[in-house]
């Protein structure tokens, strides 16, 4: 990592709040308005998408780099902590929970997962519920692959162990 690109370099994997994690392809700069910009080029493989975000935003947008191992292991423990479901309106559950997302931190994600996991015993899901669900899980899991060098499977399967002991 290097401070003249916001401290991230070629080929690190990052965590963008509002898409998850990707990884640095490279840099370039551009000259827009007369102003020299330097972007930071991030692939979100699973978004199939490729952005171009200026170096000088990315404290802004949150962008951060991929959580350390005990931070992992701590939002792991969330999500076998005890579920959280506030008796308010699901508008006003929905708009906390995306809030809670879009920080980007991992335990805020766990939060999200615990909150709106339904084991097989539950009630369903609205589908609101289930698309948010699956939006945090699909987050959360492809960090830890990357944290916990797993492949997908062995990370999804150690999400839902930790759930099931909620």
């Amino acid at each position: 990592m290097n401070l003249v690109t916001g401290n991230f370099s070629e080929g690190d994997w990052i965590v963008y709040p509002r898409h998850g994690l990707g990884k640095t392809l490279g840099f370039e700069k551009q000259v827009l308005s007369e102003d020299e910009v330097e972007f930071i080029i991030v692939y979100f493989e699973n978004e199939k998408m490729t952005l171009r975000i200026p170096v000088n935003k990315i404290h802004e947008l949150g962008l951060r780099a991929v959580s350390a191992e005990a931070d992992m292991e701590a939002a792991l423990s969330v999500l076998r902590g005890k579920i959280k479901i506030k008796r308010t309106m699901w508008a006003k559950r929905e708009k906390d929970y995306k809030d809670k997302l879009n920080k980007g931190d991992l335990v805020s994600t766990a939060e999200v997962i615990r909150d709106l996991y339904r084991g097989e015993d539950d009630p369903e899901q609205s589908y609101s519920e289930r698309q948010l669900y699956e939006k945090a899980l699909n987050r959360f899991i492809r960090e830890l692959v990357v944290i916990k060098n797993i492949d997908l499977s062995e990370a999804q399967k150690k999400v839902e162990e930790n759930l099931k002991k909620s």
